[in-house]
């Protein structure tokens, strides 16, 4: 299997045992065998997830059943399973529920497709779509489906993705044209709008709309974008598609205008880089003139100083690194990166320029001095990371919220108090440490403020036992059987650097939560 080690061999051996010179049918041969070696690991995975389906609906059915002995309520009844099959398959909640409800469907009303799943010719995703595409069918009608499609697993293996949600649709019509129907109407009730993260400092805002309420608002902000386009505008068109969306959503006369309470967390250093004088003194005040043409010469004498520094780049890496771990941080002064509540790490530079405005100096391109993690292109209006070179509106406040963490650990210092209900200050320490859903592998936004010992076994409303879950998660975790607690100094050697709460799920397995790293100022 380790077609690595095999590939590093395969020289020698095949210029010991092909003196004819046939090496290149030998490496073609070879070639073959990694293609068959892929999908064989390929149809293993699938065979994987049939026994993986298989395991959670018995898991389920025996967690009912003695739920049921206990005299749990029948609304009751496997609850917490999903979030176990979650923790032991490194998923999210969510994703912990949708498997098990594929598994309940596949091993008990969907025999065919496990069938096909169990042999390896489909996927758990095209398992997934044929469930979800005959959601609205009846039993019967189901396993109809169920059996024409997935009957023939030669036949099934063929069909991509969308030859296959177009066949088990026009079978679905066929067999209760009714239920289509119904199923779309109430597809109207589950519109609904989310955010979530997207790289660069960007993020995604997704809308489900019905089908002619969607393409209406693309279309006029399709219409728009042509609009300004011919009258001159220099954006592109999805440039004015965007901003015309954000515009009309917020009220705004222009999108950059949006003014919105951003919880940002950063060290003093990162947000003052640039402003706080150095060690030895405030340095006087230049001319922009002058300013300019000490930077020429300075570029000067760097381009002067490039060979010399590019034979001693290998060593003085070498250095700086051995240096760097031995002061045990990675980061320069003023680049420590900062965290946008609701999205995560940002860049230093990004952060502040969101807060102070961007620099005017720094919008010059051969400006020396940028700070060390500003690695996006200034262009031409002088903003850092795409952010205006000035703020639209000047009246706009900026209020900072000061959060003070512990020298030698990082922690946010501790805040307590006696109601049984988490204080507004105090949810906002808990959701600046927690960041998201603190049930590993969630990473769902911050619902409850979660007593990890419940008030009723004495547990305090402090920040040390306090943590941020999603609903899921916090209801999952008050199912019988479930247990948690803080993880606390004594406990470890040497003790814990960040909050760690330790979760025993009712099968006696443990899953360790620690709360993600803040921004730490480099010594």
């Amino acid at each position: 299997m380790d077609g690595g080690r095999d590939r590093e061999a395969a020289p020698g051996l095949l210029e010991a045992s092909d003196p004819a010179g046939n090496h290149a049918a030998l490496e073609a041969a070879e070639r073959v065998r990694l293609i068959d070696e892929i999908r064989a690991l390929e149809d293993l995975k699938n065979v994987i997830t049939a026994a993986q389906a298989r395991a959670a609906a018995a898991f389920d059915a025996s967690i009912r059943t003695a739920q049921a002995a206990a005299g749990l309520k029948a609304d009751q009844l496997g609850k917490g399973v999903a979030a176990q099959i979650a923790l032991a398959r490194r998923e999210s909640p969510h994703n912990g529920a949708k498997l098990l409800g594929l598994a309940r469907i596949l091993t008990t009303e969907m025999p065919h497709t496990l069938h096909a799943l169990t042999l390896g010719v489909i996927s758990e995703w095209r398992a997934t779509i044929l469930v979800r595409e005959t959601a609205c069918l009846s039993l019967a009608d189901r396993q109809k489906v169920d059996e024409l499609v997935a009957g023939d697993p030669g036949e099934f293996e063929q069909l991509g993705d969308r030859q296959l949600i177009a066949r088990i649709k026009s079978l679905s019509y066929g067999l209760d044209p009714h239920a289509v129907v119904k199923r779309a109407a109430h597809a109207v009730t589950e519109r609904f709008v989310s955010c979530r993260p997207a790289p660069d400092t960007m993020t995604w805002v997704t809308a489900l709309l019905p089908v002619s309420q969607g393409v209406g608002a693309y279309a006029a902000l399709t219409r728009e974008a042509d609009r300004l386009r011919a009258t001159g505008d220099p954006r592109s068109k999805g440039q004015i598609m965007a901003d015309t969306f954000v515009e009309r959503t917020t009220g705004q006369a222009r999108a950059e205008d949006v003014r919105v309470e951003v919880q940002l967390i950063m060290t003093d250093q990162a947000l003052l880089h640039g402003i706080l004088p150095p060690e030895d003194g405030i340095l006087p005040q230049k001319d922009k003139a002058q300013r300019k043409q000490e930077r020429h010469q300075e570029k000067a004498q760097q381009q002067e100083r490039e060979q010399e520094q590019e034979r001693e780049q290998e060593q003085g890496q070498r250095r700086d690194r051995e240096s760097v771990e031995a002061a045990g941080s990675f980061v320069p002064d003023g680049a420590e990166p900062a965290i946008l509540a609701g999205y995560g790490i940002v860049p230093a530079q990004w952060a502040r320029d969101l807060i102070r405005g961007p620099d005017p100096a720094e919008a010059e391109p051969d400006h020396p001095d940028r700070s060390p993690d500003s690695t996006g292109s200034t262009g031409s209006t002088g903003a850092c990371w795409g952010m205006p070179p000035a703020r639209p509106d000047p009246r706009t406040e900026v209020w900072l919220r000061r959060l003070y963490v512990t020298p030698d650990t990082g922690q946010l210092t501790a805040m307590d108090s006696r109601a049984r209900l988490v204080p507004r200050g105090l949810a906002r320490l808990i959701a600046a440490r927690d960041q998201v859903c603190r049930t590993p592998w969630c990473g769902a936004p911050i619902r409850h403020y979660d007593h990890v010992q419940p008030v009723r076994e004495g547990g305090p409303t402090s920040a040390e036992n306090i943590q941020g879950l999603c609903q899921a998660c916090n209801q999952a975790k008050e199912a019988p059987g479930w247990e948690a607690r803080v993880e606390v100094a004594a406990a470890w050697t040497p003790p814990p650097e960040r909050h760690t709460v330790l979760t025993r799920t009712p099968t006696g397995h443990t899953y360790r939560s620690t709360a993600p790293k803040l921004p730490v100022q480099s010594q």
